[in-house]
């Protein structure tokens, strides 16, 4: 015995039943409905003649069948099994609401920490006594009490009482303290399950608003915009056919400034419509050919690499794989690319690969595209990942997201986007992704 004698010490060593540990498996089986498991362990805990009523709480989520159990308002539920002819209960009264039911301080607090088990009542501390008018109102002599705390977040709590006073079994406790432990990790299991379909069902309504978001942005500004070349491209059209006119001249001058500031605009916005449908795409990730994506990337970008007299390059070895988006993947990559040829003219693209470990330890394949252009400053480097920040000398068409977007598209896929320059020696800017265990390089 210990606190004063008011609590029942037993050995964490003693023995369990055989029924208990195969009613335990049987517990954690998430092939047995979270009800029955506790039905089924309050048939075993009234086994005991020592036991007249089993009583559990659930403070998180409701129980599957909400009929067999009192609803105490908000999220709290009670249920209670008694022996045939018991003296004693718990439970409220219907529709007494959660003010009814025991609060058992002093015996709380010590439940929050291990199951503890009072063999009599009338022996507890001067500093419980609330918990002995509590429990002397429902008839309850001595208990076991567990409160049922996973991760720091109280489940809800079990236990078992009656109206003899002694000393517990060991046998009987080691049994309540085993079902006590299955039914809180089965507990934790279910709640982390729904907090899963939770955020599915999270993720696939922001999805479906983020895919209404982009389809109403890019009617909302291309359709204006549209409207604004359309009359611009006119009116210099028309002061083109009367250059005698100073007016008319100054309209065609202004004129070509609105154009090109409207496809910037343009340009913006079919970056962000672009971001939006990979990153709102319901695709999965999944084990993607690494040499196959850049050698289709490269191809497409092998037109203006002629243009610019860019020589493009790889050193892709067959077989490294990386486990991310397909269709985001091939963005970043076509981004990387896009911006080393058109940042050099008259140099040299080449892609390359090196396999790492992360922090933990897991794969992880680095593709690296390394250019032989201007460089970037300390200063340049790290703001050029920015939203609209660009470092490009005068005639290069761009919008400055293209690095934002891909930084974000990777880190979706659990990677990251970096670089290294050196002014006047190139870049090389890479994007970083993990790989599969069984994918990962020897």
């Amino acid at each position: 015995m210990t606190d004063g004698s008011a609590l029942q010490y037993v050995s964490q060593d003693a023995a369990v039943s055989p029924s208990a540990t195969r009613l335990a498996a049987a517990v954690l089986d998430t092939a047995t409905p979270l009800d029955q498991a506790y039905e089924q362990v309050a048939a075993h805990l009234l086994t005991s003649s020592r036991v007249e009523s089993v009583t559990a709480a659930l403070t998180i989520f409701a129980p599957a069948d909400e009929s067999a159990w009192a609803h105490l308002g908000q999220r709290a539920y009670l249920r209670e099994w008694l022996r045939p002819g018991a003296k004693c209960s718990v439970a409220p009264a219907p529709g007494a609401g959660p003010e009814a039911t025991l609060s058992m301080p002093w015996v709380s607090q010590h439940a929050r920490r291990a199951v503890v088990a009072v063999p009599d009542a009338h022996v507890l501390p001067p500093d419980a006594e609330q918990d002995r008018r509590e429990l002397a109102s429902c008839g309850i002599r001595s208990m076991v009490v567990g409160i049922q705390v996973a991760d720091g977040v109280v489940y809800g709590s079990l236990a078992m009482g009656g109206t003899a006073h002694g000393p517990w079994s060991d046998e009987g406790v080691a049994d309540f303290r085993l079902l006590h432990a299955a039914l809180t990790s089965r507990i934790a299991l279910e709640q982390a399950r729904r907090s899963l379909a939770d955020a599915v069902a999270a993720g696939a309504q922001t999805r479906e608003a983020q895919q209404h978001f982009f389809a109403s942005i890019g009617h909302e500004l291309r359709t204006p915009l549209t409207a604004i070349v359309g009359y611009t491209e006119m009116l210099v059209d028309e002061a083109g056919q009367n250059e005698a006119d100073p007016f008319a001249e100054a309209v065609g001058r202004d004129g070509q400034v609105i154009l090109r500031a409207c496809e910037q605009l343009m340009a913006v916005v079919e970056d962000l419509l672009s971001a939006g449908r990979t990153m709102g795409t319901e695709e999965s990730r999944e084990v993607l050919d690494v040499g196959a994506a850049v050698e289709d990337v490269l191809h497409w970008h092998r037109a203006t690499a002629r243009a610019s007299d860019v020589t493009l390059g790889c050193s892709v070895t067959s077989g490294q794989t990386v486990w991310a988006h397909a269709a985001g993947f091939r963005q970043v990559l076509s981004n990387l690319i896009g911006n080393a040829v058109v940042h050099n003219p008259g140099g040299a693209v080449e892609v390359s690969t090196q396999a790492l470990r992360g922090e933990s330890g897991e794969p992880r394949l680095r593709i690296i595209v390394r250019d032989t252009g201007e460089g970037l400053t300390v200063e340049q480097l790290r703001d050029v990942f920015n939203p609209f920040v660009r470092y490009a000398r005068a005639g290069v068409r761009g919008t400055g997201l293209g690095l934002s977007l891909s930084r974000s598209l990777a880190e979706r896929d659990g990677g990251t986007v970096d670089a290294h320059s050196t002014p006047g020696r190139g870049s090389a800017f890479w994007v970083e992704l993990p790989v599969r265990e069984a994918d990962a390089p020897v």
